[in-house]
């Protein structure tokens, strides 16, 4: 992994970190219900944008790598992998 990504990946967990863990203290406080849904739906984005994060730098690096080296099948493989934990 570059770097600059891991650098990026780590700073964004780090934030969601901070935001569950804020929601830990709503539901301690009783707050209402629609501010925590809405919370919640804040921290599946920013965990989204991480997956995509990484997604993009296996797909840039790993992937590219794989199939300059001859290793189509394992390549089409981590495709699908990840295409398929991405629509659940």
């Amino acid at each position: 992994m570059k770097q600059d990504i891991k650098t990026q990946a780590l700073r964004r967990l780090k934030i969601i970190e901070g935001q569950v863990r804020g929601l830990q203290d709503m539901v301690e406080r009783n707050t209402y219900c629609i501010d925590v849904i809405t919370q919640t739906s804040a921290v599946k984005r920013a965990l989204s944008g991480v997956e995509d994060l990484l997604m993009e730098n296996h797909l840039g690096t790993c992937v590219v790598d794989q199939i300059k080296k001859g290793e189509e099948n394992k390549a089409k493989a981590e495709i699908l992998t990840v295409y398929r934990l991405k629509r659940k």
